[in-house]
């Protein structure tokens, strides 16, 4: 038998009609509003386009996705992976069904073993490694400097690119700052309280530094804005208006990549994550062990910060002090 084949679909219902009770949506939306005190907003905004993309794909096929049959979520990941579909965003689907069902108070058809089945056919077809999110160095980050303008918008990007890199701060986090966050110190450096974070959701809080050259960014991006209260990165319209509210979380991918453009950068691996694995290669090479980058960075485990540095320490391995050794 044939593990890697994909499982046929279940025939479909004679109704196309999506058809959801009164009481069910308003259990699915008592279930959303919960979730946004314990879920971090770019988590609740992942689970609402999770739920929905699942419903449009159900839709035409007659399916029900509330209560959503194994055998239906079983065909929607195997139909996410003849799309080609990577393994960690057909797990995010699977995770926005399941929670979608757990939040409305049904029974949670994705652990059923035929969605798991599923699930382990796709990581074995694809393979479970991810494609990593190229770097923002120092090197990197010099090149964007040396070629970013003096407009308001310009100034705003360099400031965010530093402050990120210097927080090893996730998109949500970056924009989340607040001017009565950062404390300025005489000699040219600040400290920033990120208040909440992705691993941080009962809001303790953590306070982080940041460099002179860094806080002198900012300090520019602050004058020529205005800005003294209130969100730190905002909207910046063409003509050079600039928003009351903080910048959406989605737009720093996008400013990233086109800084990195203009630097003459390949900017097409370049994603939100890129700050956070410059940073922790740049303090790896700088001799900080994974722990203290794991601490500088937040993750709850050593395996992201492990994945994100795994070059630079294959080169202080075994083999390469062999080679070394021999003067190769």
């Amino acid at each position: 038998m044939n593990d890697t084949a994909t499982s046929p679909a279940p025939a479909a219902p004679a109704s196309t009609a999506l058809v959801l009770s009164d009481d069910l949506r308003a259990r699915i939306e008592d279930g959303l509003h919960e979730a946004r005190g314990t879920m971090a907003e770019e988590t609740v905004r992942a689970l609402r386009k999770g739920v929905t993309a699942f419903a449009a794909w159900c839709a035409p096929r007659g399916f029900c996705p509330l209560p959503a049959a194994p055998d239906v979520v079983a065909a929607y990941v195997d139909d996410l992976h003849d799309q080609g579909r990577k393994p960690a965003g057909i797990r995010q689907a699977v995770w926005a069904i399941g929670r979608l069902h757990t939040l409305a108070r049904l029974d949670n058809p994705t652990e059923d073993q035929v969605v798991a089945l599923a699930v382990k056919r796709v990581v074995r077809a694809s393979g479970s490694r991810q494609r990593q999110a190229a770097p923002l160095g120092e090197l990197a980050v010099a090149r964007i400097q040396a070629t970013t303008g003096l407009k308001l918008s310009d100034l705003r990007d360099l400031a965010m690119l530093l402050v990120a890199r210097d927080l090893l701060a996730r998109r949500s986090e970056v924009v989340a700052l607040h001017v009565e966050d950062v404390e300025f110190a005489a000699n040219g450096t600040a400290t920033a309280l990120i208040r909440r974070s992705k691993t941080d959701q009962a809001g303790e809080g953590v306070v982080l530094f940041l460099g002179q050259s860094t806080v002198t960014a900012l300090r520019d991006w602050l004058n020529a804005a205005g800005i003294v209260a209130g969100p730190v990165f905002r909207p910046v319209n063409k003509g050079g208006r600039i928003g009351a509210d903080a910048l959406d979380p989605s737009k720093v991918a996008a400013i990233l990549k086109r800084m990195a453009g203009r630097a003459g950068l390949d900017a097409t691996r370049i994603s939100g994550h890129s700050c956070r694995v410059g940073m922790a290669q740049d303090l790896v090479a700088s001799g900080a062990d994974t722990a203290a980058v794991q601490q500088a960075g937040r993750w709850k485990t050593p395996v992201m910060p492990a994945r994100y540095v795994e070059h630079l320490e294959a080169g202080r391995g075994a083999v390469a002090r062999y080679h070394q050794r021999r003067g190769d």
